[in-house]
């Protein structure tokens, strides 16, 4: 039976809510619902709908009027296992000393690495993409260096990897911290899954206002693997958690965003030690000044 989409986009978080809601009395009724803020930096957002029959296309037209949307591209997907087909599609990963992979692929784990395991049906921080590749890689970096984070916050955590990429190498508990319920679900489940409970904390916060993050801090390193605007907004708050030499790994961002975001954290008392670029995105590893 195939499933049908609807997709569009428009500016600010409220219009994309609003839109969404709108979309829960259509008829036929979809089958699922979502808004995601779009990663390119253009500050849209994305609405989509899922149906199991074909949409009232009038309908959604009408809809992306009234709530300044572009028009809906409506797709028909073809009747496809996606969580085996993503299995087949994602092999593991390999960032330095660290092998990220999927369960199915457990036979293939190298001897002589630190291995993390993430399920391919996880969205969000399987390793695949440039930003979480780009995190490992530098904290890698950072290790064989001899740098040794005893007090780590993994800063929108998404899966957690990072947190248990560093819970692998160095002895303490490391801080797993994400706004988003789910996100903090599945990071624990992979926490377990992992065999890293007590190594790992994972926290429902938003930024780095919560009791558990600030009775942890100063950091030896904090991860912020998220967006370009948060990155500058949480920049003063994330320097100030820092202890004195300790190291900040930022990523979430487009190539071209780099040198603003690598400005103001330098501003603000923090120097550049090393900048990579995998495709468009760009991962920038700091040190807070003594």
């Amino acid at each position: 039976m195939p499933t049908y989409t609807a997709l569009t986009t428009l500016p600010e978080k409220a219009n994309a809510e609003a839109l969404a809601e709108a979309l829960e009395h259509m008829q036929p009724e979809p089958t699922g619902i979502g808004s995601f803020e779009m990663e390119d930096g253009s500050g849209l957002w994305e609405v989509g709908a899922y149906f199991e029959e074909a949409p009232d296309e009038a309908g959604l037209a009408l809809l992306a009027t009234m709530h300044g949307a572009r028009p809906f591209a409506v797709s028909e997907l073809p009747d496809v296992d996606w969580v085996a087909k993503v299995r087949r599609d994602l092999s593991p990963v390999e960032a330095g000393r660290f092998f990220v992979y999927g369960s199915h692929d457990a036979d293939k784990v190298p001897p002589d690495c630190e291995p993390l395991l993430i399920e391919a049906a996880m969205a969000f921080g399987t390793g695949h993409h440039g930003t979480t590749l780009g995190c490992l890689r530098a904290l890698d970096r950072l290790a064989t260096a001899g740098f040794v984070g005893r007090s780590v916050l993994d800063l929108g955590c998404g899966t957690a990897v990072l947190a248990m990429a560093a819970a692998r190498i160095w002895p303490g508990v490391m801080l797993a911290s994400d706004i988003d319920e789910v996100a903090v679900e599945v990071a624990s489940a992979n926490v377990l899954a992992n065999g890293l409970e007590g190594r790992v904390d994972c926290v429902e916060a938003e930024g780095l206002d919560h009791p558990r993050l600030k009775a942890a801090a100063p950091f030896d390193l904090i991860f912020a693997n998220i967006l370009k605007g948060p990155l500058l907004m949480l920049a003063p708050g994330i320097t100030e958690a820092l202890s004195p030499g300790g190291k900040v790994i930022l990523s979430g961002i487009l190539n071209e965003q780099a040198d603003e975001v690598q400005r103001v954290y330098c501003e603000l008392g923090n120097s550049l030690e090393y900048r990579e670029e995998i495709g468009d995105w760009a991962t920038l590893t700091l040190s807070k000044m003594p």
